[in-house]
C-alpha cells in the first residue's frame, strides 16, 4: 500500500482507536496481550492492514488472529464510535514478527565472541 501523509496519520489514528476497541469493548481471552504495532490504510480508505502481536508461540498467534477475525464486527463498529470516517474500512489482520526478529537478533549477538566485536583495539 503506498503510503501518503493523509493515510500515516490516519494509519496512527486507526491504531490507537483499535487499541482502545480492545481493550475496552472486547473481551476476548484469545486477545489478551494483544498488541497493535501499526495500520496501513489504502488511499480510498476501503482497506486497513492491521499488525498485532502478542506474547508466546506459534499456536499463541493463530489464537490471537482467530480472535480478531471472530470479533470483526465488534471491532469495527467500536472503530467507527471512535473514529469519524465515512466509511470504516474493512480489517485484514496480519502478524507482526518484528518484535519476535530482533529478539531472536539479539541473542545471536550474545554468542559473537567479544573478539569479533572489537576493531582490534
Amino acid at each position: 500500500m503506498k503510503s501518503t501523509p493523509r493515510t500515516r496519520k490516519l494509519g496512527e489514528t486507526v491504531r490507537e482507536a483499535l487499541a482502545e476497541v480492545l481493550r475496552e469493548d472486547v473481551s476476548d481471552p484469545r486477545l489478551d496481550f494483544a498488541t497493535i504495532t501499526s495500520v496501513q490504510v489504502s488511499a480510498d480508505l476501503h482497506l486497513a492492514n492491521v499488525y498485532v502481536t502478542t506474547h508466546g508461540d506459534a499456536r499463541r498467534y493463530e489464537e490471537l488472529l482467530e480472535g480478531l477475525r471472530s470479533a470483526d464486527k465488534r471491532i469495527r463498529g467500536g472503530l467507527a464510535r471512535r473514529v469519524s470516517m465515512r466509511v470504516i474500512p474493512e480489517l485484514r489482520y496480519h502478524l507482526d514478527r518484528s518484535v519476535d526478529e530482533g529478539m531472536r537478533i539479539s541473542e545471536a549477538l550474545k554468542q559473537v565472541p567479544p573478539t569479533l566485536l572489537h576493531d582490534g583495539e
